[in-house]
């Protein structure tokens, strides 16, 4: 049986610098789920009246915004959500043409589609196998029944077991969603969640933890006490755990949330860590062209009208020199690449540099972050806790 194959981007392959090269990606948000999850903050409806007038939206805002991109060339297409899965094959392939009918797309691009296991039933993915989608992500979660009802997942364990044995039949390129830190979550269960995942073979983990958004249900049974709180401390010990039993499997940890093997790094994902231009279509979507950002409105409604009579849904903000400098220390430290001393130098100036060494002492000191050769970059002990880390090295722009 030949494998739907795709290998992604690996430590050697990866850009040392960011926007280094003509090539970009693009993000396109699918807002609709079959049910809320409790932690999730995203943009979504649960409604799928508007779901065909959407579709038809997302490949005109493909053509409205083809200038956007027209002198790089697209390697990745992420199907991200939401629940892309709840499209159609015939859905996804109207969209991935309009892609390549108006954008200058790669020989072999990264197209990814986000599923759930529910979604995926041994005919929907022999019918993906055939598509050009070659990357599966995979939200599994956690292979517990009591894990999957507080989050209220649309899926259960038997749904996830049976996709991943029939997916890895047919998709070389998958990767797993797995999430700790939930109460009541002990660590020899963290470590079976692992161990299962690691039984498919797959070749990308993707691991989060559990936090608890404003205005979702999850922050309100945890202030009522149906739920019990995140313990941070026990979530940095799964993270801990996490990192050496798949460092032992041979998998990097390129990014904070990210495991890949060798060539199978998330080309997506390396190229927003990375600081590569992306365009982000549909409700919500972010984009970014390495001097604005820009974003869609989060309402269908309003994204399916404004579409309609060819006017962009969105809002665009330009990024101070002082901006860039915070993004790139942000991003760069959540990754095996690290922070280019002689990048910050190059771009932003001496004074930048400086600043950002000064800031450092205090967690060089304390082994949380050293510099190697002319990078700054976390040690194993600071890599979770390096997005409050980088926050302390932002210079502040009182101008």
């Amino acid at each position: 049986m030949v494998k739907n194959k795709l290998k992604g981007t690996s430590t050697n392959s990866a850009p040392s610098g960011r926007l280094g090269g003509a090539s970009a990606s693009i993000y396109i948000h699918i807002p609709f789920c079959k049910q809320a999850c409790h932690y999730c903050d995203f943009h979504f409806s649960t409604s799928l009246k508007k779901k065909e007038a959407l579709i038809q939206c997302l490949v005109q805002e493909l053509k409205l915004r083809k200038n956007e991109l027209e002198n790089q060339n697209i390697e990745t297409i992420y199907f991200g959500g939401g629940t892309p899965s709840l499209l159609s094959c015939n859905e996804l392939d109207f969209i991935i043409d309009a892609a390549y009918k108006y954008y200058n797309i790669v020989e072999h691009p990264e197209i990814t589609l986000e599923a759930n296991p529910d979604d995926l039933s041994d005919s929907v993915i022999q019918e993906l196998a055939k598509s050009r989608i070659n990357r599966l992500s995979i939200g599994i979660q956690s292979f517990y029944e009591s894990d999957l009802k507080l989050m209220n997942r649309a899926h259960n364990v038997k749904e996830a077991l049976k996709c991943l044995d029939e997916a890895t039949k047919h998709f070389d390129n998958i990767s797993v969603d797995l999430i700790y830190g939930i109460p009541g979550l002990t660590n020899a269960a963290w470590i079976k969640n692992i161990e299962t995942a690691l039984a498919f073979n797959v070749p990308h983990i993707s691991c989060y933890a559990l936090t608890v958004e404003p205005k979702t249900a999850l922050e309100t049974f945890i202030k009522k006490g149906v739920i019990a709180n995140v313990d941070d401390d026990l979530a940095q010990e799964q993270f801990n755990i996490l990192v050496d039993t798949l460092e032992a499997e041979g998998f990097v940890n390129y990014e904070l949330s990210n495991f890949g093997k060798p060539e199978y790094f998330s080309k997506n994902n390396s190229a927003y860590w990375l600081g590569k231009p992306y365009l982000g279509i549909g409700p919500s979507a972010h984009s970014f062209n390495g001097d604005q950002r820009s974003w869609n409105v989060s309402n269908n409604t309003k994204y399916i009208k404004s579409i309609q009579n060819n006017t962009l849904p969105n809002e665009i903000e330009t990024l101070s020199k002082t901006d860039k400098f915070n993004e790139y220390i942000m991003t760069g430290l959540r990754t095996v690449w690290g922070v280019s001393l002689e990048k910050i130098e190059n771009d932003f100036g001496e004074t930048y540099k400086n600043y950002l060494l000064k800031q450092s002492e205090i967690y060089i000191q304390e082994h949380l972050l050293y510099i190697d050769g002319n990078k700054l970059l976390t040690t194993k002990k600071g890599k979770f806790l390096s997005d409050g880390i980088a926050s302390s090295l932002f210079k502040i722009n009182l101008s």
